[in-house]
């Protein structure tokens, strides 16, 4: 057996990484790791060049020789780190857990235990009255969401698809209350389905939703009272009891100014009593309708308006009506900022018609209930 003798480590080495002190420091490390594989083995491990143990020390005779002191540096690491085998890995982490607090492993797992839900938890301000503003809004809408109502054509029906999100259909709206009576206000394009079926006077065109409280709402019937395709305005009636009837207040459209605030509640995409706040962003517009047909005058508006809010109020910042919107500009079918609403002034010309006739005095139509026309 041969005896490697390493030369001197080369001055350049830092001093702790001098042989003789890694080897001092790897002696440490193997004692520790020998004495816990030591702890962990059912029979004492030796070292075989111990003589006690009966094993032979190295022969006198054996001829020993030189080696590069890269090569004793490999010995030297392989010798004093030798493969972990699992036994030492299992009883160096039964140490770790044995010297280090438990609690640390604690808090890892289930929370730390000495941590209160108060040092946690940040501090909660009451949200306080609000802004005038903001009350004025809230009030407007408390006052106005009561008449507007939603309306479904009777000849479509809501699907499921794939994802399980409800479909709207093209004749789900909006529309108001106009009085007590139970006349209903829409757009024409709302049950223009129904109407394109050669629907008469009195027939049932449509279901007519009346919110009766908070998250409450009733349905009924909505017969058709009249209807002009060329204003896109439509006129229902529902048998309701008075105290679910909340009209609307009519203003005048002919004093608005653009800059100033308007709202607009409805029910797009099926969200019933939706409210969307805005300006006025132009008048005397002309508003190209889903009936096919330009209706001028039109209030256009920067408050949002969907599929769905289609018959619903647009009013002015004392909750009167100023119109019935009715259209919006865009590429995506959803707003994109500018919408179209019907001006009251109009409405106030071609509702009470249809009430009484079932259409306007100037023009001819198959819903008309007068003898000369």
């Amino acid at each position: 057996m041969q005896n490697v003798v390493a030369s001197a480590a080369p001055s350049s080495w830092p001093p702790l990484l001098q042989p003789t002190a890694v080897k001092a420091f790897l002696g440490r490390r193997q004692l520790f790791f020998d004495g816990i594989s030591s702890a962990c083995s059912p029979s004492s491990r030796t070292r075989s060049d111990n003589p006690a143990n009966g094993d032979a020390p190295p022969h006198p005779s054996a001829p020993q020789r030189t080696v590069d002191p890269t090569e004793a540096w490999g010995e030297l690491v392989q010798k004093n780190f030798p493969l972990t085998s699992r036994r030492m890995l299992f009883a160096s982490l039964f140490m770790y857990s044995w010297y280090h607090p438990s609690r640390y492993l604690s808090a890892y797992a289930l929370g730390d235990p000495s941590v209160t839900l108060e040092e946690v938890t940040p501090r909660v301000f009451p949200s306080g009255s609000l802004f005038p503003a903001e009350e004025r809004i809230a009030n407007l809408f408390e006052k106005n969401t009561f008449s507007v109502v939603n309306i479904f054509d009777v000849t479509l029906r809501p699907q499921l698809n794939i994802t399980g999100a409800v479909e709207i259909p093209e004749g789900n709206g909006s529309g108001v209350v106009w009085d007590q009576q139970g006349h209903i206000v829409t757009n024409y394009h709302v049950i223009g389905s129904a109407l394109s079926r050669n629907a008469k006077i009195g027939q049932v065109v449509a279901r007519v939703n009346i919110l009766a409280s908070e998250g409450v709402q009733k349905n009924f019937e909505g017969q058709l009272v009249g209807a002009d395709r060329l204003k896109d305005l439509a006129v229902l009636k529902v048998e309701a009891s008075k105290d679910l009837l909340k009209p609307v207040a009519v203003g005048q459209s002919n004093s608005l100014k653009v800059g100033q605030q308007c709202l607009a509640i409805g029910n797009p995409f099926g969200f019933d009593h939706t409210l969307t706040v805005g300006v006025i962003s132009g008048l005397n517009r002309d508003i190209f309708s889903q009936t096919g047909v330009t209706i001028g005058g039109g209030i256009q508006t920067d408050a949002a308006i969907n599929p769905g809010n289609s018959g619903g109020p647009l009013l002015d910042a004392k909750g009167n009506l100023i119109g019935i919107n009715t259209a919006i500009f865009t590429q995506t079918g959803t707003s994109a900022g500018v919408g179209f609403a019907i001006p009251s002034s109009t409405v106030l010309k071609i509702v009470p018609q249809l009430i009484k006739f079932g259409c306007p005095s100037w023009t001819k139509c198959r819903y008309c209930s007068r003898t000369s026309c």
